[in-house]
């Protein structure tokens, strides 16, 4: 089975310009985000998706390869759907599952990639997967930076949202409070199929991509994971994740 990751990265991000470039000890953070995404053994290839030649020319420059995609794209699988079919054509072979890694999110764990694969590995059915974390603090609940999800009794999503769900107006103050996490396998098919839907209301309304496939009747399995990471979208993000690095055991590995 061929099974590559895309990490798609842009300079232009509106709460953080160029924060791909941005040092974290001594390395771009899109830099960790490949090489902890480039320690994953079932993983035939990984490539970094962009519009910027210097995004571009720092991967080349550490050995990595990377994919020059249009710079008109709203949405990272739209970018992810562009750099797939380019990379099939020029190396001459298909994709059965494309494993996108968001480009700010420095302390993935190539272990994560595993278990978001496995579902669609035992059942061919499930044509998208998402990691899905607990979310500790009700700061971060709060935060509409974070992606929240709730889930049906089978594990698949009913809403993402950036507000705090499920709601804990009515006095529920032990609701489950879950975040979505970028570690999002799609089936080849089913990514040109996404790509090709129109963009949906709920979707721009939450500025979350797998809005799109819910309003469209799909399904998005939810996949739990216990890894600790941290998403980098404002200059605080960043502050916080130098200090988790400093502490991290695989960056030891690859650095």
């Amino acid at each position: 089975m061929n099974i590559i990751s895309i990490i798609p990265a842009r300079m232009g991000s509106s709460r953080f310009p160029g924060k791909p470039m941005a040092d974290i000890l001594g390395m771009p953070m899109i830099g960790h985000v490949y090489k902890r995404v480039k320690l994953n053994k079932n993983l035939r290839e990984v490539y970094v998706a962009t519009c910027d030649k210097e995004i571009y020319d720092y991967i080349t420059s550490i050995g990595g390869k990377a994919i020059m995609t249009s710079d008109c794209h709203e949405r990272c699988s739209d970018r992810c759907a562009e750099a797939m079919l380019k990379i099939e054509k020029e190396e001459n072979f298909k994709v059965d599952i494309m494993v996108m890694v968001q480009g700010d999110e420095p302390l993935t764990y190539p272990e994560m990639i595993d278990k978001a694969i496995a579902p669609m590995i035992e059942d061919k059915n499930i044509k998208i997967t998402n990691l899905v974390a607990d979310i500790e603090t009700i700061e971060e609940f709060e935060d509409p930076n974070e992606v929240k999800v709730v889930m049906d009794r089978f594990g698949n999503a009913l809403y993402f949202s950036r507000e705090p769900i499920p709601s804990r107006k009515k006095g529920f103050k032990n609701v489950p409070m879950k975040k979505q996490v970028c570690v999002i396998p799609f089936r080849r098919d089913f990514l040109l199929e996404y790509n090709e839907m129109e963009p949906t209301p709920l979707e721009i309304i939450e500025s979350v991509d797998m809005m799109r496939i819910l309003e469209n009747g799909e399904k998005v399995k939810m996949v739990p994971t216990t890894y600790k990471t941290k998403a980098v979208d404002t200059p605080k993000d960043l502050e916080e994740v130098i200090e988790m690095m400093k502490k991290d055991e695989l960056f030891k590995m690859y650095n």
